[in-house]
């Protein structure tokens, strides 16, 4: 006889970890069994080496503030990232002042993000993007030199060895973080451990099919017995990182057709010299190279994972139709359907840039690699630096009235018309606004259950409902009471 539960979750990773703890909490008398196909939790994108995005907060990330011909810089994509990264500060906050999380400092730590450009348009640009943002109430502090003694008393690793009559600008905040989403999500599941909650490891999804009583059919393969078995679900959560695309087409959703995944993977340099290491504490991102996707903005990171620093340098985007790391070289062949070629063939025709930027990419040797290495940190010793790939990234292609179909920034949820199933689709943020994904599906798939989680939602979430955006008292008061909470700036 078929098990049946109140909620599968596909994936280890930090969305399924976030949407658990949140039902957890909701409905403590809910069923929860979740599925990851490796030998980890987190063994994805949400592994700390695998996830370049920690802490997103569009403090330094200029992708986020597209400049426009007449040189003015649009910010509504920067504001609504930093709202949604508040959002999940709340909800670690919350768990921190219940005792969920022991301590803070396990998975997140302070760490100045900073911005940096060189050549006098990227110098007016970063003025006009520092003047928009400076007087916002979600991005408090706000610094901005052209001064290199200043950049350099910031980041003594980039001025040294640039020439002196280059103009170059910064911008700094202090109140910047770098997070560890795979200690976080080793955190929250195990929160949610009990006899109500099954966790399995090394478990692969293989199918989701709608049962004539409404209930899904999750077919999962023990990848140690090889033993399959089925699973009966009254919801289905596909957090499954770039395979969720895949599963979702499987479960016959109308609302996945016309959706299609272009994969990236990153390639990254990392420094663990403790004498370079220790002379630079920032995340420094730079302006993306033209026709590149919007992950792959350059910057030059601290990185703190298990109590460790080191030092990041990239991504150099690679090509594989891999939609996990560990995935097969026909997820890409088998994510093609009727309804999605002609999106993926106008993203085609309208992005031959991208194209372009990949093969180049695909092919540079290690002396290009270290040449955009020393961009950002001239005096650079190669024998200090390793390559290794971080994880893959499935940029979200949709379908579009005019050009056919377009490359989506962001992270989108799909799911079914009555919310029994939802999955989510997109790379970067990602984990940053991992909260805030998770309400939006909440939101989307219990809509009779609103009023009734309003209370406890507010309690985890206060700023949920409102505007930090245009709100300033309230955008003011979140910030101060999780940086307390959280030991930030």
């Amino acid at each position: 006889m078929t098990k049946v539960v109140d909620v599968v979750l596909v994936g280890g990773g930090i969305m399924s970890a976030t949407l658990g703890s949140l039902l957890r909490r909701l409905e403590p008398d809910w069923t929860i069994s979740l599925f990851e196909r490796g030998p980890g939790l987190a063994p994805e994108s949400t592994d700390p080496w695998n996830n370049a995005g920690t802490g997103h907060s569009a403090l330094c990330e200029l992708n986020y503030t597209p400049e426009q011909p007449d040189g003015s810089v649009v910010t509504t994509g920067a504001i609504k990232v930093n709202e949604e990264f508040q959002l999940s500060r709340e909800y670690w906050s919350a768990l921190v002042n219940d005792g969920t999380i022991p301590d803070s400092s396990s998975f997140l730590v302070p760490v100045p993000h900073m911005a940096f450009v060189w050549g006098a348009d990227n110098v007016a640009y970063l003025k006009t993007r520092y003047e928009a943002l400076k007087n916002h109430p979600l991005f408090p502090g706000a610094e901005f030199t052209n001064d290199p003694k200043v950049i350099h008393k910031w980041a003594p690793l980039v001025m040294p060895g640039r020439s002196k009559s280059e103009p170059v600008a910064a911008t700094r905040f202090q109140n910047g973080t770098d997070v560890d989403f795979g200690a976080l999500t080793k955190i929250l599941v195990n929160s949610i451990s009990g006899p109500k909650t099954e966790v399995h490891i090394n478990h692969s999804v293989r199918s989701i099919r709608r049962r004539k009583d409404g209930l899904w059919n999750v077919v999962v393969r023990n990848e140690i017995g090889r033993t399959p078995f089925t699973v009966a679900a009254k919801f289905v959560f596909v957090g499954a990182g770039g395979h969720a695309l895949n599963l979702l087409q499987r479960a016959g959703i109308p609302e996945v057709r016309g959706y299609a995944g272009f994969p990236v993977s990153g390639q990254f340099y990392r420094c663990d010299n403790p004498q370079v290491v220790a002379r630079h504490n920032a995340k420094v991102y730079g302006k993306s190279a033209a026709g590149a996707p919007p992950m792959s903005v350059p910057h030059l990171d601290t990185r703190v994972v298990d109590g460790q620093s080191s030092l990041l340098f990239g991504p150099y985007a690679g090509f594989t139709p891999k939609f996990l790391k560990a995935g097969s070289w026909w997820d890409l062949p088998r994510s093609i359907r009727f309804g999605n070629i002609i999106p993926m063939l106008g993203v085609a025709v309208t992005n031959l840039g991208l194209i372009k930027y990949l093969a180049t990419e695909v092919f540079a040797g290690r002396a290009k690699r270290m040449s955009a290495l020393r961009e950002y940190f001239p005096e650079a010793n190669p024998a200090d630096w390793y390559g290794y790939s971080a994880g893959q990234r499935v940029q979200v292609i949709a379908k579009d009235a005019d050009k056919g179909g377009v490359l989506k920034f962001g992270t989108e949820v799909v799911s079914h018309a009555d919310g029994s199933i939802a999955g989510l689709l997109g790379a970067s943020p990602g984990a940053s606004t991992a909260v805030a994904a998770m309400l939006n599906v909440l939101a989307t798939c219990f809509p009779s259950r609103k009023s009734a989680w309003a209370p406890k939602l507010k309690a985890l979430v206060p700023s949920y409902g409102t505007s930090l955006a245009t709100n300033s008292a309230a955008a003011r008061a979140s910030l101060k009471r999780t940086a307390a909470v959280l030991g930030i700036r």
